[in-house]
């Protein structure tokens, strides 16, 4: 059972930590119901702690242990990805929990700032290909041991045994379901280290230089490549431009040159649509299912009705996809 802990409580933890420092300037970042993040210092250092919460104890099994997730970011950065260096993974007897330290990265995350803002020209204009050049390494990565292999197969049928048992009906969901069946690669390919939600808003980004870090790693599996590309195009997380197919910054064509030039194999944009069509669907029946979860317990909090509206960005996804596979 994880133990709830204050900030007090988690700085005196974190003083008993091998970090080189006094540890001064704790503060709680995000504290959702599944993760906690905590800024703090150590010296001259400046850390983030990224512990599993609480209340995720009431869902065993549900996300792989972050000792895992630290082993992909180290890994990844060995690989030349520009990730957050992992300094400490905890051990049960130091108190904290499931819990890593990690290097903190300066810069921006919020995905409508670095779509929209101003201040994000400079960036926009090398995005796209830095976050092409950066999924290559991440794909050319040995994968540690112990990761989940997901191929298309697998994760359509998931979703819709998700979809079918929630009792929604929508027929642009529907069609997303046989656009997809039609189109199944065969499996048995040759299986890479996937981010699994490489996408703006989980990118550390400089006004100026562009990529700094990628975030979030928690969803890291084994699958096809394409998978990452085509959920970074997805219109969810293009905030609001959807001219600028990845991420609401840059363009197909960037993104694809930036992976041809670090290494990545060809990848056909047939395919990219084809894993931008599974985010779309994988967003929609996830967005559907939050609001009905408010609309039967609105006291849960406001989050997932919110998040509901936003089937709307996933359903105009798959429209538009559906339209380019008629007339090519």
């Amino acid at each position: 059972m994880t133990e709830r802990l204050s900030r007090d409580g988690i700085a005196a933890r974190l003083a008993a930590l091998p970090l080189g420092g006094a540890i001064e300037d704790v503060s709680l970042l995000t504290g959702g119901a599944s993760m906690e993040t905590w800024a703090f210092r150590a010296g001259d250092d400046a850390l983030i702690l990224r512990r599993r919460g609480a209340s995720a104890d009431d869902h065993p099994g549900r996300k792989p242990p972050l000792e895992r997730e630290a082993a992909v970011i180290a890994a990844a950065v060995a690989g030349g990805v520009p990730a957050p260096h992992v300094v400490h993974v905890c051990t049960p007897a130091e108190g904290l929990g499931e819990a890593y330290v990690m290097r903190r990265v300066a810069g921006e995350t919020l995905g409508r700032r670095i779509a929209h803002d101003a201040a994000f020209a400079p960036a926009r204009a090398r995005l796209a290909r830095q976050c092409g050049e950066a999924l290559a390494r991440i794909h050319a990565v040995p994968p540690p041991v112990g990761l989940e292999t997901l191929d298309a197969g697998t994760t359509l049928a998931n979703y819709e045994e998700s979809w079918r048992a929630s009792g929604a009906a929508r027929p642009t969901i529907d069609a997303a379901f046989r656009w997809l069946e039609r189109r199944l690669p065969p499996a048995g390919g040759e299986a890479r280290l996937v981010h699994g939600d490489f996408r703006n808003g989980n990118l550390m980004v400089d006004a100026d230089r562009g990529l700094a870090a990628v975030l979030d790693w928690e969803l890291a599996h084994l699958g096809d490549p394409a998978e990452d590309l085509g959920w970074i195009c997805t219109n969810s997380w293009r905030f609001g431009c959807p001219r600028r197919r990845v991420g609401g910054f840059g363009d197909l064509a960037d993104l694809l040159a930036g992976y041809e030039a670090a290494g990545g194999e060809p990848i056909d944009p047939v395919r990219v649509d084809f894993w931008q069509m599974m985010g779309s669907l994988k967003w929609g029946v996830m967005t559907t299912m939050m609001h009905a979860r408010f609309a039967a317990d609105p006291a849960a909090g406001p989050e997932r009705g919110v998040i509901g509206r936003r089937l709307s960005e996933a359903e105009a996804d798959i429209v538009a996809i559906i339209e380019r596979s008629v007339r090519c």
